[in-house]
This record gives C-alpha cells, sequence and structure tokens, in this order.
C-alpha cells in the first residue's frame, strides 16, 4: 500500500482503500516506501506533524530489519556510529543509531508479495533506531555495510510503538484513532 490517498497507477493501493472514514485534511506523518511495511501516522494536527517530522526533535524511528547474511557486533558498529551514504548522488553522513540483532525472529504475517529467500544464504533480524528520515534511509545505510534489506518493517514512531499502549493486538491494514495531547 502506498502511504498516499491518491493513486499513481490504476493498480495501486492507498489509503483511500482503508476500511476508515478519515477527516478532512489528514495526512501521514512521514512516508513508507512501496517496498516498506509497518506503523504509519496519519493526522490533521499541523503542529503534531511537525513535532514528529522536524529534523531538529530527532524523533526515533524504530525498524525491524531483515537482511541478507548475519552481521557481526563489530560490521553493526558503522550504523552506531553514523556513516555516509549517498542520497540523490549527495553524499550525507547519517547520524548515530542505535543498531542490535533481534534475539528471535519477529512474529508477522507473511508479506506480499513475498521476500526474496537464498537457500545458500542465511537472513538476520535487526531492530535499527534511526533519528532522522532521508529516503531509503534505513535500505541504504545497510547496503553500505554489505548486508541488503530483505524486509522493512516500521515499528515505532517518536514513543508510538506497535504492540504497546494503544496500538495493542494493532491488525494489519487496521486503523485506530488515538487522541495525542
Amino acid at each position: 500500500m502506498l502511504s498516499q490517498f491518491t493513486r499513481e497507477a490504476p493498480h495501486h493501493v492507498t489509503l483511500a482503500d482503508l476500511d476508515f472514514s478519515f477527516a478532512k485534511d489528514v495526512y501521514p506523518v512521514g512516508r513508507l516506501d512501496a517496498d516498506s511495511e509497518g506503523l504509519l501516522i496519519l493526522t490533521d494536527d499541523k503542529r503534531l506533524n511537525s513535532r514528529l517530522l522536524n529534523p531538529k526533535n530527532k524523533q526515533p524511528k524504530t525498524y525491524w530489519v531483515q537482511v541478507e547474511g548475519v552481521p557481526s557486533d563489530r560490521e553493526l558498529m558503522p550504523l552506531r556510529n553514523g556513516l555516509t551514504i549517498k542520497i540523490k548522488g549527495k553524499v550525507h553522513r547519517t547520524a548515530a543509531a542505535k543498531a542490535k540483532l533481534l534475539a528471535t525472529n519477529p512474529d508477522l504475517p507473511d508479506r506480499n508479495p513475498p521476500i526474496r529467500v537464498r537457500k545458500a544464504i542465511p537472513d538476520t533480524w535487526l531492530s535499527l533506531t534511526i533519528t532522522e528520515g532521508k529516503n531509503r534511509q534505513v535500505r541504504r545505510m545497510c547496503a553500505a555495510i554489505g548486508f541488503p534489506v530483505l524486509r522493512l518493517v516500521r515499528v515505532g514512531i517518536a514513543g508510538f510503538e506497535l504492540g504497546q499502549g494503544a496500538l495493542k493486538d494493532l491488525e494489519v491494514g487496521e486503523v485506530r484513532a488515538v487522541v495525542v495531547k
């Protein structure tokens, strides 16, 4: 599903296809690319949108990232220290991220379409928390350390976490109204 209300092509599924009556002027806080999944906050509150998106606020965004291969703690250090990636031809130095291997694979529904699986190459799940939001940043960071992303699921934004509090038991494609003070 595209994290927008308008279709770019007739076959695209968008937020408008969800079984929910959105208030006027509701927009996504940030975006997920077409190959990513997970938590998306929608709001008509411009102050909340600014608080969550303005880079100076450094709001954390946490992702579960399935990568090809098994990175060692040493190989994760560049993520933790910040590294150089290219975005639209420009060099960008990322801020330090929190990166760790997940002890167990997350319990997620199957992805549609399914991810690429290579029998001879193991895969690993990471938890990666960043405070920026550059275009395809997590994918670029993981590729820069030699571990291409197979699946990317955003599980938290600025204190909102899937499976916790008001977002407990939220199902794929479900919309839940939450009052933010």
